[in-house]
C-alpha cells in the first residue's frame, strides 16, 4: 500500500493553474479607484471617467486627485495620491501626457499597482512620444508588480462589478464574453451596438499602446476569469508574437477566441528574394498563426458577436453532417444550397429514423432531409422531430427554420424546440424567418442559448463556423503516428559543417551551397556541376548523362526563369552548346550589372508520375520564420497553391500542410496512377523544419522544384538567404521561431539502481499510446493520487492536457525503457509555470510495477535542475496528508510542508535560487 502511494504529487493542467496573473485583479476587479486628473470640467476626460464610476454602480470609494480643485462632483478632491487616506487598487491616469511620468512614479510609491492611461500622446511616431514612453517606463521601473494598461487607451469595463473606467457612458450587460481591442473607435462602434442588441460582456478592455499589459497577459488573464467563455479579439498587429501564441493556445483548449485582422492587404515594401518571401505575405502569415494557436479567424465585424455566442454556447459537432427540419419547402431547399455550398454534408438518416418520423409525421412528409414537417405543423410535432434527429447516429447538428404561417405557433414552438434540446449533446440552431410575430420566440431560443437567425442561410453558415472550429481543435490535437523512417539529428556535426556556408560573404548562397546545405540535413538532392565555360559544361552534360538540365550560375539573379536562365530536356552535346550560348546571352542582356560565373549542369530526372512541388521558409517580420509548401515548378507563383506552418513541424502538421493543397487529390493518385511517397514527403519537411529552426542565421529558403515521386523526394534547385549581421553576432536560440521547439536538450540516460537503463526526456505528442498505457499499470488509488478524481480509463482528451504542451510553459519529463522489444513510459513528472515564469506547480506518476526502485527521485531531482534552468522562483506541489513517501522525498529536499489549506491536502513549497534564465 504504501509502495503505491508514492505514485503522485497533484498537478493541474496549464488552463487550470489559477496563479493570478501578475497583479491584474488590481486592475480589473478592484477594490478601490483613484482618478488622477478628476476635473469639475464637464467634459473634460477625468469628469468623465469620475462620472461613469459613479453611474455605473462601483460600490467601492472612488478618488479625486488634481491640486487643482478642492472637491470634483460634490465629493473631496485631493491635492496628490500621498495624500489619499487610504491605499488604492486602480489609479486611471487622464492628466496632460507630460505629467504621466511623474504620477505614475507617485502611484508606485503608494503602493497603487493597477493602472490605466487614457492619456495619448506616447506613440514613437508622434512629436516627444519616445521620450514620453522611456520615461514612463523609467518610473514605473522600480515597483515590481506595477501593471498599466494603455496609455491610449479608450479605457476598461468590468460589468459584474459594476466598473466603468472608460470613455464611455453606458455598461453593457452582465455576459461571457470579454472584449479585448487595439481600436478604440471600434469600442465605442461595438459597445452602441451591444448595447443596441442587449450583448453581454464579462470584460472590456481598449489596450492603447500596450505598453506593459499586452495582448497576451489579457488572454491568460481571462483564462482564469470565472465569468469569461470566449474571447473576442480585434488586432492590428501583434507585438509579442511568442507570449501571443501560448496565451491563445492553452487559452483555445477549452474556450474559444474568435478574432478580426486588421489591414489584410498591407504588403511588405521590401521586395522578397525567394519565391516563398514573395507568396507568403503578411496576412497569410497571420492566418496560419491564429490557426495554429486555436483561433477563429473571421472576416468582418458583423461575424464577431455571431461566432462568439455560438462557439461559447454550442457544442462543437463532429463532422459537417446537418439535419434540416422545416415547415416549409423552399426555405428548407435554400438551407440545402448553402450548406452544399459551404462544402457542408446533408445528413442522411436511418431507416430507424425514417420509420419513426413515419410514425409522427403526416403520411406526406418528405421522407428524408430536408425533413419538411409540413406547414399545418404544431409545436408538439416539431418537438418529436428534433428528438428523433438528434439521436441518429448520421446526425452531427439539427437546424430548426419556422415560416410563420397563419396556423403556426412561433412561440409554442420555440419552447418546444428549447426542450427538445435541453439534453441534447450535438449542436441545435434556429432560422425563425419573419418579423413581429416571431420575435418572442427568438427571444425564448437565445435565452435558452439555441443560437437564432433570421435566415436559412445564416443558420447554415453559423453551423459551418461550428464545423471549422472543431476540425480545427480536432487537428490541433490529433494524435501524430510516430515517421516509420529513423530520425538522426546530429546538430553539432551539421553545424560544423556549414558553417563555412553561411561565411560565404554573400547574402543569396548560390545555388551550389545551398544544395550542400540541405545534403548536410539529410535532405536529397541532384548532383549538380558548376561549369565556367563550354567546353566543361559539355563534358559535365557527358558525365552526368543525357537528358540534362542548364541554369544560369551567378550570385545576383535570384530567379533564374525570369531572365531565361534556364534550359530544360537538353538531349546532346549540340542542345547543351546552344542553350548554354542563349543562357549566358539573355543574362546578359537582362541583367547587365550581374556577374555570371557560368552556368550548373544537372542530369534530367523521367519520372512517369512525378509531381513539382515548392518548399520553403520565410522571415516574418511578426512571427518569425514561417515554412511553406505548395505547388511548385514554373507556374508556382501563377497558381498560389500553397499551405503555411509556424515551425517547429511534428508528423501530423507536415501531413496536414500537404493534404490542405488544393492539388492533393493530384498527389495522392488515383486508380492506375499511384500518388507521391507521402512519409518521404513528411519526412523532408520536419528535417526542413529543424533545419530553420536551428539557424537564425536563414532568413529565406526555396526548394523549387522539389520532385516528388511514388518512391522518392529530390531538390532539383535550392536557393538560400542569409543575415550576416545574425551570422557575426549570434542570437539566443529559437528566438526566430513564435513556439519554442521540442527541448532535446533536456534528454539524457541513466542507469537505476536495478540496472534498468532510462531515457529521460521531454513528452511529446506521439508519446499518448504510451502514456496511455502508462496510466493503465497504474493502480486506481495510483491514478487518485495523481489526478485528484476517479476515472475508469483515459482517454484522448485527456491525453491532450498532458501530452500536447507548450515547452515555452510547461514540461513533462518522462522515463522510458525498453522491456522484451518493447519502447515504454515507467514515469512522467509534470512542471507546469506561471505566465510570468515565477512559480511553477509539480507533479510526478510512476507505474505501479516500477515503485520503489528510485525512479521517483530520480525524475524529481532532474525536475528541480529543470526549474533552476528555467529562471522559476519557486516550486509547488499538492499531495494526500497519506502519501508519506511523497511527502518524505519532498522534505528531504528542502521543501516546507502545508498542512493549513485542507484536511485533505499537504501543499509543499520550496524558493529556488534560478541558475539561467531561458
Amino acid at each position: 500500500m504504501v509502495r503505491k502511494m508514492q505514485a503522485a504529487a497533484t498537478l493541474k493542467t496549464c488552463e487550470q493553474l489559477a496563479m493570478p496573473i501578475r497583479n491584474l485583479d488590481m486592475i480589473f476587479a478592484p477594490r478601490s479607484v483613484a482618478v488622477i486628473g478628476a476635473s469639475e470640467r464637464r467634459s473634460s476626460a477625468g469628469r468623465i471617467i469620475v462620472d461613469n464610476l459613479v453611474a455605473g454602480g462601483f460600490v467601492g470609494p472612488v478618488y479625486r486627485v488634481n491640486p487643482k480643485y478642492t472637491s470634483v462632483g460634490g465629493m473631496p478632491c485631493y491635492r496628490s495620491i500621498a495624500d489619499l487616506p487610504e491605499a488604492v487598487d486602480l489609479a486611471v491616469i487622464c492628466s496632460p501626457a507630460e505629467t504621466v511620468p511623474r504620477y505614475v512614479g507617485e502611484c508606485g510609491r503608494a503602493g497603487i499597482r493597477g493602472l490605466v492611461i487614457l492619456t495619448s500622446g506616447f506613440r514613437e511616431a508622434a512629436p516627444g512620444g519616445k521620450v514620453l514612453k522611456e520615461a514612463v517606463l523609467q518610473s514605473a521601473a522600480p515597483f515590481e508588480g506595477l501593471r498599466i494598461v494603455g496609455p491610449n487607451s479608450l479605457g476598461i469595463m468590468a460589468p459584474h462589478l459594476s466598473l466603468n473606467a472608460s470613455f464611455v457612458s453606458d455598461i453593457p450587460p452582465k455576459g461571457n464574453i470579454a472584449f479585448i481591442s487595439q481600436s478604440a473607435a471600434l469600442c465605442t462602434a461595438v459597445l452602441d451596438w451591444a448595447l443596441q442588441e442587449n450583448v453581454g460582456f464579462s470584460h472590456f478592455v481598449s489596450v492603447g499602446n500596450m505598453m506593459d499589459v499586452g495582448i497576451a497577459d489579457l488572454i491568460d488573464y481571462f483564462a482564469i476569469d470565472r465569468w469569461t467563455r470566449s474571447i473576442i479579439l480585434y488586432v492590428g498587429s501583434i507585438t509579442e508574437p511568442r507570449k501571443f501564441m501560448s496565451a491563445a493556445r492553452a487559452f483555445t483548449r477549452t474556450k474559444p477566441i474568435i478574432a478580426y485582422k486588421a489591414g489584410r492587404f498591407t504588403g511588405s515594401a521590401k521586395a522578397a528574394a525567394t519565391h516563398t518571401g514573395t507568396m507568403a505575405g503578411v496576412d497569410s502569415v497571420y492566418e496560419a498563426a491564429m490557426k495554429r494557436a486555436g483561433v477563429f479567424r473571421v472576416y468582418s465585424v458583423e461575424q464577431l458577436f455571431d461566432c462568439a455566442k455560438l462557439l461559447s454556447q454550442q457544442k462543437t459537432p463532429s463532422g459537417p453532417r446537418l439535419a434540416i427540419i422545416t415547415n416549409a419547402g423552399g426555405p428548407g431547399v435554400m438551407a440545402t444550397d448553402e450548406l452544399l455550398g459551404q462544402q457542408g454534408s446533408l445528413a442522411t438518416l436511418s431507416d430507424d429514423t425514417i420509420e419513426k418520423l413515419n410514425q409522427q409525421l403526416p403520411p406526406v412528409w418528405s421522407h428524408g432531409n430536408p425533413v419538411d414537417v409540413l406547414r399545418d405543423a404544431t409545436p408538439e410535432r416539431f418537438q418529436s422531430s428534433v428528438e428523433l434527429v438528434l439521436a441518429d447516429r448520421g446526425v452531427d447538428g439539427v437546424l430548426v427554420v419556422l415560416s410563420p404561417y397563419a396556423t403556426t405557433n412561433p412561440t409554442g414552438t420555440a419552447a418546444a424546440v428549447v426542450q427538445a434540446a435541453k439534453h441534447a449533446s450535438k449542436p441545435v440552431l434556429a432560422a425563425w424567418m419573419g418579423g413581429g410575430r416571431v420575435r418572442e420566440g427568438t427571444e425564448l431560443l437565445n435565452a435558452a442559448g439555441i443560437p437564432t437567425y433570421s435566415s436559412p442561410e445564416k443558420g447554415v453558415r453559423a453551423f459551418m463556423n461550428l464545423v471549422a472550429y472543431g476540425r480545427n481543435r480536432e487537428t490541433l490535437y490529433e494524435t501524430p503516428r510516430e515517421v516509420p523512417i529513423e530520425f538522426p539529428l546530429y546538430r553539432a556535426k551539421q553545424r560544423s559543417l556549414v558553417t563555412t556556408f553561411l561565411s560565404e560573404g554573400h547574402d543569396v548562397l548560390t545555388e551550389t551551397t545551398s544544395k550542400a546545405f540541405l545534403q548536410a540535413h539529410d535532405i536529397p538532392v541532384i548532383p549538380t556541376h558548376v561549369a565556367c565555360s563550354l567546353a566543361y559544361a559539355t563534358e559535365c552534360a557527358a558525365r552526368v548523362g543525357y537528358p540534362v538540365a542548364l541554369k544560369v550560375f551567378s550570385p545576383d539573379i535570384t530567379h533564374k526563369t525570369h531572365v531565361g536562365g534556364v534550359e530544360l530536356n537538353l538531349a546532346n552535346r549540340n542542345d547543351v552548346a546552344l542553350a548554354y550560348d542563349r543562357i549566358l546571352k539573355r543574362a546578359e542582356e537582362l541583367c547587365p550589372e550581374a556577374r555570371i560565373d557560368g552556368v550548373t549542369v544537372q542530369r534530367m530526372l523521367v519520372e512517369p508520375n512525378s509531381r513539382e512541388l515548392i518548399v520553403g521558409a520565410k522571415r516574418d517580420p511578426v512571427f518569425g520564420t514561417v515554412l511553406m509548401v505548395g505547388a511548385g515548378g514554373t507556374t508556382t507563383e501563377l497558381l498560389r497553391d500553397l499551405a503555411l506552418e509556424l515551425p517547429p513541424l511534428n508528423e501530423r502538421l507536415a501531413r496536414r500542410m500537404v493534404q490542405s493543397l488544393k492539388s492533393w487529390p493530384l498527389l495522392e493518385g488515383e486508380p492506375g496512377r499511384p500518388g507521391i511517397n507521402l512519409n518521404r514527403l513528411v519526412e523532408v519537411l520536419m528535417r526542413l523544419s529543424y533545419l530553420v529552426a536551428d539557424y537564425p542565421e536563414i532568413t529565406e529558403l526555396d526548394v523549387n522544384p522539389l520532385l516528388v515521386t511514388s518512391h522518392d523526394v529530390i531538390a532539383l534547385d535550392a536557393r538560400i538567404v542569409v543575415d550576416h549581421d545574425t551570422v557575426l553576432h549570434p542570437v539566443r536560440p529559437y528566438s526566430h521561431l513564435a513556439i519554442r521547439p521540442y527541448p532535446d536538450e533536456y534528454t539524457k540516460r541513466i542507469i537505476l539502481k536495478d540496472s534498468t537503463a532510462i531515457l529521460l526526456r521531454p513528452i511529446k505528442p506521439e508519446d499518448e499510446p504510451m502514456w496511455h498505457s502508462l496510466l493503465a499499470c497504474c493502480s486506481p488509488e495510483s491514478l487518485h493520487m495523481r489526478y485528484r478524481y476517479m476515472f475508469k480509463a483515459s482517454t484522448h482528451e485527456m491525453a491532450t492536457r498532458f501530452c500536447y504542451i507548450d515547452y515555452d510553459r510547461e514540461i513533462a519529463i518522462v522515463a522510458e525503457a525498453e522491456e522484451d522489444g518493447q519502447r515504454k513510459l515507467l514515469g512522467v513528472c509534470h512542471l507546469v509555470a506561471d505566465a510570468d515564469h515565477h512559480e511553477a506547480e509539480f507533479a510526478i506518476l510512476v507505474g505501479d510495477p516500477w515503485q520503489g526502485v528510485g525512479l521517483g527521485s530520480v525524475l524529481m531531482d532532474y525536475c528541480l535542475e529543470i526549474c533552476a534552468d528555467w529562471g522559476i522562483r519557486s516550486v509547488v506541489a499538492e499531495m494526500a496528508p497519506r502519501n508519506a513517501r511523497m511527502i518524505r522525498m519532498f522534505t528531504n529536499r528542502g521543501f516546507v510542508m502545508d498542512r493549513s489549506q485542507s484536511d485533505d491536502v499537504v501543499i509543499a513549497r520550496k524558493r529556488l535560487s534560478p541558475l539561467i534564465l531561458m
